[in-house]
């Protein structure tokens, strides 16, 4: 990386720290990350060549698509972003991980009739699909007792079109072992050698919800972030729901293996993402802000470099100060400024953010500003996935 900052304890990119890691990845450190959908995805597959340790809380309130499909017939929590992750981290050099990443991420036609799509199920859960056979056993094994679980328990009008056959696998996983889900997160990503934890940030099964400034209340995940129809006021509130048809909110408390895992970690990033939907929704759970304040490790913002759909009238300034505020109500007290938040990471120059920036307010926070060269030119206009490990390796 072009360019250098130094803060008063760190120096960025720091290449000898970058070198150790690249060399003992299996000692490498403890980054965690809130986060969800693909937006990290890069930076994980990327990731696993420095530390086999990264910790990534994944939020699990996805209502759209097949994922939505999948959500109203069990009445569980979503697990495709989870899915995503855990074969972001795998480790390709294993025999049989290519096939699995290749079967996990197939989605079954959508011009077929549901008796078709029926059968073609049954044919993979028989191990006679190409996908199926390619894979080694006992990996192979697994995955079709985990589909013939689903099979029967699947609705009768279940909605297999577009299905992802990595989320019907989980599922089926997630039923067979009495509505848990980390079980099946653990042994799968054993199984695959996953170099890195994914955890969800709750279990249960919750939904995301927003009221709006013009007073109207969205709630769904895919409400909220919904691209063809954006929302047409700011965001004012986000909070979690029993269901899609209730507008009341829960409080929900963090588990104590995500908290423990958040209180160790050797650094806390809020990485770049669906600002709400992805980041702030790990937020929610009482005892998050907590658990990431008793911990004095690094505590890194990256913010979007083009704003997402849901930033909408919200300023990169106003969008740290939204993040602390966040965190500082799940911890259930008043935290400084610095407790939650240590560096936010930018590239003023080929960054599209929100005006206006307030970066000298920001520094009376106590906050550093990390000004680098994050964007490149084969990036552009998003951040270079090797840049923001550089960054990351630099601050631990």
């Amino acid at each position: 990386m072009t360019g250098l900052t130094v803060t008063r304890q760190v120096q960025v990119p720091d290449p000898l720290r970058i070198a150790r890691c690249s060399r003992l990845p299996e000692m490498g450190p403890r980054i965690l990350f809130f986060s969800g959908g693909t937006a990290l995805r890069g930076v994980a597959r990327h990731l696993v060549q420095y530390t086999h340790n990264s910790i990534h809380l994944i939020t699990p309130f996805d209502s759209g698509g097949s994922s939505a499909v999948i959500r109203q017939a069990f009445r569980m929590l979503s697990v495709g972003d989870l899915r995503n992750r855990i074969m972001a981290l795998a480790d390709q050099t294993v025999l049989g991980n290519p096939d699995i990443y290749e079967l996990f991420a197939h989605r079954l036609p959508l011009d077929q009739s549901s008796e078709e799509l029926h059968d073609l199920l049954l044919r993979m859960a028989a191990g006679r699909h190409q996908l199926l056979a390619r894979i080694p056993n006992p990996m192979r094994r697994i995955i079709r007792n985990h589909l013939y679980y689903f099979i029967e328990k699947m609705p009768r009008d279940f909605d297999l079109r577009g299905a992802s056959i990595g989320n019907l696998v989980l599922t089926g996983g997630y039923l067979n072992n009495r509505w848990h889900i980390e079980p099946v997160l653990f042994m799968f990503s054993r199984l695959i050698n996953a170099r890195g934890t994914v955890k969800p940030t709750t279990g249960l099964n919750y939904h995301l919800a927003a009221r709006l400034k013009n007073g109207e209340i969205l709630v769904g995940q895919h409400r909220i972030t919904n691209k063809t129809d954006p929302i047409r006021s700011p965001i004012a509130e986000l909070f979690l729901t029993s269901s899609l048809e209730s507008r009341t909110p829960v409080a929900v408390a963090v588990g104590q293996k995500v908290r423990e895992l958040i209180e160790t970690a050797d650094l806390i990033c809020y990485p770049m993402g669906s600002f709400y939907t992805s980041v702030m929704a790990n937020l929610l759970l009482e005892g998050v802000g907590a658990a990431i304040a008793a911990n004095t490790c690094p505590k890194v913002f990256i913010p979007n470099p083009v704003p997402d759909s849901e930033q909408l009238g919200l300023s990169f300034y106003d969008m740290v100060l939204t993040l602390l505020k966040t965190a500082e109500k799940s911890a259930g007290k008043p935290v400084a400024p610095t407790e939650l938040c240590r560096y936010v990471i930018i590239d003023s120059e080929h960054g599209q953010y929100n005006k206006p920036l307030h970066l000298r307010k920001l520094r009376d926070l106590g906050i550093e500003i990390l000004d680098l060269p994050l964007v490149t030119g084969e990036s552009h206009p998003y951040y270079d996935d090797r840049r923001i490990i550089d960054v990351l390796l630099s601050l631990t």
